[in-house]
């Protein structure tokens, strides 16, 4: 995860610790990729919500390329997921599509694009051992020898996608087609060749992602939500709009809130819903609270984990439902003809 650079465009803020939804922007996409068996962030150590590996770019503020390089020194898996630090809409789902793409066929790599169709390098898988091997053709070729990207001026995340033959230049407009490849930019040296020099990872300091991009074969999957990026104030706004519309505000909450306390775990916030207006309408309003936080002791007190909480839920709402039959009975408690003296609470 690459989370080093300088935020030009928010006047240079800490943009991975800007908070949208009372989360950090870092922490949003760490909880993405919970299940990664490594997580690498390249930038300066900070808290963070999940334990990192962090690492640091050669040198400090060196671009993407150098960031990504100083990441993969951290990991012997044979793919790895490259994200950016400031994805307020990654979810783990997205991650699994990137895999699932990458490992479908033999493409060096899967990435998101967004609704205009241009690539996001920064939010895709990518196999390991093809990240290396450009990077190295990258530190031991001179620039002019290698096979330069289409548009190589424009900015390193956010650039459309080129197709067609290395070192052609796509035609303003084109779009490539979701799930289809796109030729290698640069050809690996064939033939004879003198022995290449010892790589310099300074090498890698400013140059843009198209110049990695260009080299790979790449397979695109459209994302335009979790492709979303906070590059400036208004993407920050936007996004903290968002997730209070009403279709994302309880889901955006409850993860807030297990990410502050620490919790892990999946529950169906519907059958939690369910018995709060249960025991609001049949018992009293400030039942509901009291009741699903009695529901979560219990399920912690059973050994924690979905089904125990679901479990006391379906006790507790089964409850609720007992209490308000009562009210509504049409029969009474007592016999029709019972006295005040012989009812079970008379003295």
């Amino acid at each position: 995860m690459l989370a080093g650079g300088a935020a030009r465009r928010l006047g240079g803020a800490d943009k991975p610790g800007v908070r949208v939804g009372g989360r950090a922007l870092l922490d949003r996409v760490l909880g993405a990729c919970a299940d990664a068996r490594t997580t690498v962030v390249v930038a300066d150590p900070r808290p963070t919500a999940r334990p990192v590996r962090w690492a640091r770019e050669e040198p400090p503020g060196g671009g993407p390329l150098a960031a990504l390089d100083a990441g993969l020194r951290h990991t012997t898996a044979e793919h790895v997921v490259v994200l950016s630090a400031d994805l307020p809409f990654l979810e783990p789902a997205t991650v699994g599509d990137l895999l699932a793409a990458l490992r479908a066929g033999d493409a060096d790599g899967a990435l998101l694009i967004d609704a205009e169709g241009r690539d996001q390098p920064l939010v895709a898988a990518y196999r390991t051992a093809a990240l290396h091997r450009v990077l190295t053709l990258l530190t031991t070729t001179p620039t002019h020898d290698v096979a330069p990207a289409p548009g190589d001026s424009a900015a390193a995340h956010g650039t459309p996608a080129s197709s067609g033959a290395p070192g052609t230049r796509t035609p303003p407009g084109t779009r490539t087609p979701p799930g289809t490849h796109i030729p290698p930019g640069a050809a690996a040296p064939t033939g004879e060749a003198p022995a290449a020099p010892a790589p310099h990872r300074s090498a890698l300091a400013g140059l843009p992602l198209r110049r990695l991009t260009a080299a790979l074969d790449l397979v695109r999957v459209p994302g335009h939500i979790a492709s979303f990026d906070c590059d400036t104030w208004d993407d920050i706004a936007s996004a903290r709009a968002r997730i209070r519309e009403h279709g994302h505000v309880l889901d955006e909450w409850i993860s807030a809130v297990k990410d502050e306390l620490g919790i892990d775990l999946d529950v169906d916030t519907g059958v939690l819903l369910d018995l709060a207006r249960d025991a609001a309408h049949g018992v009293a309003r400030p039942a509901a609270p009291l009741t699903t936080f009695l529901v979560g002791y219990a399920a912690a007190r059973a050994g924690g984990g979905p089904e125990a909480v679901a479990e006391a839920a379906r006790k507790a709402a089964a409850l609720a439902l007992r209490w308000a039959d009562e009210e509504t009975a049409a029969e009474p408690d007592v016999a029709p003809d019972a006295t005040p003296d012989t009812r079970p609470d008379a003295e």
